[in-house]
């Protein structure tokens, strides 16, 4: 199954407003059934001091999502967007599925940076999506920038069904070895037999290219730099594999999933009901109770009833830099 994909880096900062005009400008060379793959915090904003949101306006934030929302509808393309999510009071790392009929779907980075820890909430999730493309369904797995160091996660999602990977990162660190990053982002490409999708932000530090490799390692394309840049090409999902994967020995090792999950189809009647009762207001009570309070006074209540009973989840690609 061949499908189109768009690539994008460019810098990144504080200004949501910013940062929604070159999401507008790459989105507007997009093509129809187009996945579409932007950094980390392309949205929000992303850098290593996040003591910056508290000043963030939420609001704004709010309102520039449901834009690019409308923006990802009216192109008609698949979008995974980066930003920081704020939701029931905590921030999470995440990455943004917009579809074309308006759905969204939601992956909160699950293994936090040090940077982000005790500012971020990391996610509890570790499931792939599934989108219907105009040759078929595609089921897709996501990672964000520093989950390059846990193949595991990556491998739990090839297992899972993803046919190719979206990696979503913001890699602009001087302290990091030259060419670690890339070299990691090749292996998770070829030891899974997967696609992977990878889009960093346009910086003159950047340590990882934003690229596309296939399931056999190879670069497709990459533009090493920190120059604005979009990677257009096509790929055929039908090259990934699992001739690797069936060779593993897991009569003595296998992976365990402990995640919750939520399926696409929840997340999905999640968005429907929001839209059914319009846009969303801010600022807004929580859309769920405390799962775990619930929980622990459920287990709290059967305790003590019990006591009172006793005993009683292709062309060249194209790179354009401006």
């Amino acid at each position: 199954m061949r499908v189109s994909l768009t690539v994008a880096q460019f810098p990144i900062t504080w200004d949501v407003k910013r940062n929604v005009e070159l999401i507008s400008e790459v989105l507007a060379e997009a093509r129809p059934d187009d996945i579409v793959v932007l950094p980390e915090g392309a949205l929000s904003g992303y850098g290593p001091d996040l003591s910056v949101l508290g000043d963030l306006d939420t609001l704004a934030l709010a309102h520039a999502t449901d834009h690019v929302a409308d923006l990802a509808q009216r192109q008609a393309v698949h979008l995974f967007c980066g930003t920081l999510l704020f939701d029931q009071g905590v921030w999470s790392n995440a990455a943004v599925y917009f579809a074309p009929t308006g759905a969204r779907w939601i992956y909160r980075k699950i293994n936090l940076a040090m940077n982000e820890r005790g500012r971020l909430e990391a996610g509890t999730d570790l499931t792939t999506l599934s989108i219907p493309m105009a040759g078929g369904q595609v089921t897709l797995g996501v990672q964000i920038c520093r989950e390059i160091r846990f193949p595991e996660q990556w491998q739990h999602l090839a297992s899972s069904g993803a046919q190719a990977f979206i990696y979503l990162t913001h890699a602009a660190n001087t302290a990091e070895p030259a060419g670690v990053w890339r070299s990691h982002l090749i292996s998770r490409a070829a030891e899974n037999q997967r696609f992977v999708l990878a889009a960093n932000v346009a910086d003159p530090h950047q340590h990882c290219p934003s690229m596309i490799i296939s399931p056999r390692g190879e670069v497709l394309a990459e533009v090493a730099s920190g120059d604005t840049a979009v990677i257009r090409t096509t790929i055929d999902l039908d090259q990934s594999g699992n001739w690797y994967l069936d060779q593993r020995r897991q009569d003595l090792l296998r992976l365990s999933y402990e995640g919750r999950g939520i399926s696409i189809q929840t997340a999905q009647r999640a968005v429907a009901l929001r839209q059914a009762f319009g846009r969303m207001q801010y600022p807004r009570p929580p859309l769920h109770p405390d799962v775990h309070k619930i929980t622990a006074a459920g287990a709290a209540l059967t305790a003590h009833l019990s006591a009172l009973r006793a005993p009683r989840s292709l062309p060249s690609p194209i790179t354009i830099t401006r």
